[in-house]
């Protein structure tokens, strides 16, 4: 990643702004279920990933223009840049937290992933 900032930091990057949620947004207004979880580096929106049922991440991205996304799974710490297609390994620490909760279980959230969720992974 690089800043088009300065020292200002990274474009499409803000570091003090908080995660909307443990899950994703869309899917918990609606009841739905998700794969993997996404943060929008941005603005702090919690998404759905591109191998759950409805992508709303990617939609995010689609609708506000704000490129960048960091895994919201424990233990990882990468970037995806939606307008490049480019994968960081690592970048700017973001307001905590990291992650959604250890204990919510993946794919998530409990009580809403059907038992034939991997099927929809093909």
């Amino acid at each position: 990643m690089t800043s088009d900032q300065g020292d200002k930091g990274i474009d499409g990057v803000d570091p003090g702004v908080p995660p909307s949620g443990a899950g994703c947004v869309e899917c918990e207004a609606a009841g739905g279920w998700w794969f993997h979880l996404r943060r929008c580096a941005q603005c702090g929106h919690i998404g759905c990933c591109d191998s759950s049922p409805a992508k709303h991440a990617t939609s995010h991205y689609r609708e506000t223009g704000h490129p960048l996304v960091r895994s919201f799974e424990p233990g990882e710490g990468w970037y995806w840049d939606y307008a490049t297609n480019e994968l960081y390994e690592a970048g700017p620490e973001l307001a905590p937290p990291a992650s959604h909760p250890e204990e919510q279980p993946t794919p998530g959230p409990a009580g809403r992933v059907p038992a034939d969720w991997a099927e929809s992974l093909r």
